[in-house]
């Protein structure tokens, strides 16, 4: 796979994704494995090979889009060769999607500062002005309710932009974890060594994890929901983020009993899916960090 056929072809795909971020709809698609290529490439490929494969991909990019083909094709290279990078250094898998989602986090805020600076872009004030213009043009027309006045509106706007932090890190996870899921089988069919993440049912949090939570749950019912001061700002973010992680510990518990007890592969898939839409579910996986439930169920 370093040479030949399969490299072009990676090169293709890279270049097709690349086109299709300016297509609407399929954009977001194209965006959630554009790094997959990428990462491959510089896996499989020397870093002269792998150089003029990108150097062609965004030369006949920006010849056909223009100069925002650049401008993306960087924003994605830059955690696809982090990568790549750990890939090539046979690290383990936690370790390389942590490195990916701390590059492609920190990408983003770069660019929030970039674009507030340089360009005069605030996204927290344009935020603030599409709301409130479509809520305008709604009263307008007489479509919203009475009761949604004014202080409505700005509670609203402000819960929109508490929620940007977590949007980002939900953003820089889901990249992470798709690129890593397609890219690390297909590297691993052509011969390479990538380390796979922990089995589903060996997910588990530190038990002091759960004292943290307590300590921000109490902080948070102290702390007013209105106001943007830092306080407010982090644990509007905190808690959902250690929910989730509560969340996915309860799915970890539920492919464990699933495991121990030799049940269908489909209802531990099932019942994670009930445990990531409903919220307090997460509060199995809060109970399942707190104590050793699980020696109950272990096999004699």
């Amino acid at each position: 796979m370093k040479t030949g056929l399969k490299s072009i072809l990676w090169s293709f795909s890279a270049l097709i994704l690349l086109l299709m971020v300016a297509v609407p709809v399929l954009n977001a698609l194209a965006a959630a494995v554009l790094m997959v290529p990428t990462v491959i490439l510089y896996t499989t490929l020397s870093k002269r090979a792998f150089t003029l494969h990108m150097a062609a991909v965004y030369g006949i990019g920006v010849i056909i889009m223009g100069l925002p083909a650049l401008i993306v094709g960087l924003f994605f290279l830059v955690p696809s060769l982090v990568m790549g990078h750990y890939y090539r250094k046979g690290a383990p898998a936690r370790k390389v999607l942590t490195a990916t989602v701390l590059t492609v986090l920190a990408q983003l805020l770069l660019e929030l500062v970039v674009f507030d600076l340089v360009f005069d872009f605030s996204l927290m004030n344009e935020i603030r002005e599409m709301i409130t213009k479509t809520v305008d043009n709604l009263r307008e027309q007489g479509i919203m309710p009475s009761v949604w006045t004014a202080t409505v509106t700005e509670s609203y706007v402000q819960s929109l932009i508490h929620s940007i932090p977590m949007a980002l890190i939900t953003v820089s996870f889901l990249l992470a974890v798709i690129t890593h899921a397609i890219a690390a089988p297909a590297l691993r069919s052509s011969g390479l060594t990538i380390s796979h993440l922990q089995a589903a049912r060996e997910w588990r949090l530190p038990r002091i994890f759960v004292f943290y939570y307590l300590v921000v749950l109490i902080a948070d019912m102290a702390t007013p929901n209105t106001g943007s001061s830092f306080m407010t700002v982090t644990l509007h973010n905190l808690v959902p983020l250690m929910q989730m992680a509560f969340s996915i510990q309860a799915m970890g518990f539920f492919f464990f009993l699933a495991h121990e007890r030799k049940w269908n592969k489909a209802i531990p898939v099932l019942l994670s899916v009930v445990v990531a839409i409903f919220q307090p579910f997460s509060l199995i996986g809060v109970i399942d960090a707190a104590f050793p439930i699980r020696k109950a169920f272990k096999k004699s």
